[in-house]
């Protein structure tokens, strides 16, 4: 004969007034982790107390029930919770969502305790990026966000980056089938085809550290400090439309320009202007290259110049110069070292002349 199913009774849950809750010395949370009590508290004051408490009533040395209920699961919600009423932003006896438990149950406050800490599965990376994108994606702004999460709008800004990989890479990441390095580096490409084109590469090869993968998605792209990037400038390049894709997890130098045709044609036009600039100096013949290929002096030779000779109001010039040199170089010679103008003038003005 089958034996019957056990019914299940849970405990019940119960609004409880904040004054007749005490912290639980069957509380096994010892050592402060994870977000501090302040932000805790802050957030509970923005959302509300997501999770109730697990409570259990106090009794006397007689057994009996005091009226004050301890807390041996979800002791930092408590703290936090004391933390609003403490600064008058929670009334003292306001009332707190709370399970509670039979006191002749025989499940020690302990265990509720460890079973609460350790049962917990930590919300994987992946699901976090996902979410940080439905929250952009429905209006709120990257300060916004990181206000709500006390983290700084600069990771919330990886975060998102990281969530708009290719989704096939995502799911290679969500299944452990790459590291979040890995992860990071693909980031410097928006292109997903690229993406999972590298990743291919890659996956099976000895040579797949984070480093290589930048390489392989940026070597069409043109860094931001290669000299024909410099001679352009980036400001420049953006105002004609260029886009410019950017590291957010390490140094990139300014990153990499990413349409190369448009660089060079802005090359081009800006050295045109200056070898027109350099042929009204009386230039006959320019040519205008971005690299100067093998050979490209051959057949050229070196022009020797003549000194012109100087006419009659120049010839002058250069004697008042040379005269009034002299004079200087008379009147200080004795001093070890030159002064400013500025005191030069007061010695002038000292010597009454």
């Amino acid at each position: 004969m089958a034996q019957a199913a056990q019914k299940i009774t849970l405990s019940p849950s119960r609004d409880i007034p904040f004054d007749k809750l005490v912290l639980s010395q069957s509380n096994v949370r010892r050592i402060k982790a994870g977000v501090s009590v302040d932000e805790l508290a802050e957030d509970i004051a923005r959302r509300g107390l997501l999770q109730g408490l697990n409570v259990r009533p106090v009794l006397d040395e007689a057994g009996v029930e005091t009226g004050k209920f301890e807390i041996p699961a979800g002791g930092r919600r408590f703290q936090a919770l004391s933390l609003l009423v403490k600064q008058k932003r929670l009334a003292k006896f306001a009332p707190i969502p709370c399970i509670v438990r039979d006191a002749a149950s025989n499940i020690l406050a302990e265990d509720d305790s460890l079973a609460e800490n350790m049962q917990r599965v930590a919300l994987h990376p992946l699901d976090q990026f996902r979410a940080f994108a439905a929250l952009r994606e429905k209006g709120q702004s990257d300060e916004e966000i990181a206000a709500a999460f006390f983290v700084a709008a600069q990771v919330v800004k990886q975060r998102l980056r990281l969530a708009s990989v290719a989704p096939a890479l995502l799911d290679v990441y969500a299944e452990d089938g790459m590291t979040l390095e890995q992860l990071m580096a693909f980031t410097v490409s928006a292109d997903h085809a690229r993406q999972v084109q590298v990743w291919e590469a890659v996956k099976t090869s000895w040579n797949k550290e984070p480093y290589s993968i930048r390489r392989m998605l940026t070597e069409t792209s043109v860094r931001a400090t290669d000299r024909r990037a410099v001679f352009v400038g980036v400001d420049a390049y953006e105002a004609a439309g260029g886009t410019i894709s950017r590291d957010l997890f390490q140094g990139d130098d300014g990153g990499w320009l990413e349409d190369p045709a448009l660089l060079d044609r802005l090359i081009a036009d800006k050295l045109q202007v200056e070898a027109e600039a350099i042929a009204s100096e009386g230039w006959k013949w320019i040519e205008v290259s971005t690299d100067l290929p093998y050979g490209y002096s051959h057949g050229l030779r070196r022009l020797a110049g003549e000194q012109a000779l100087l006419n009659a109001e120049d010839s002058a010039a250069q004697a008042a110069l040379l005269a009034e040199y002299r004079a200087l170089e008379e009147e200080y010679s004795g001093q070890d070292e030159y002064h400013c103008q500025g005191g030069l003038s007061q010695r002038a003005a000292g010597d009454g002349r």
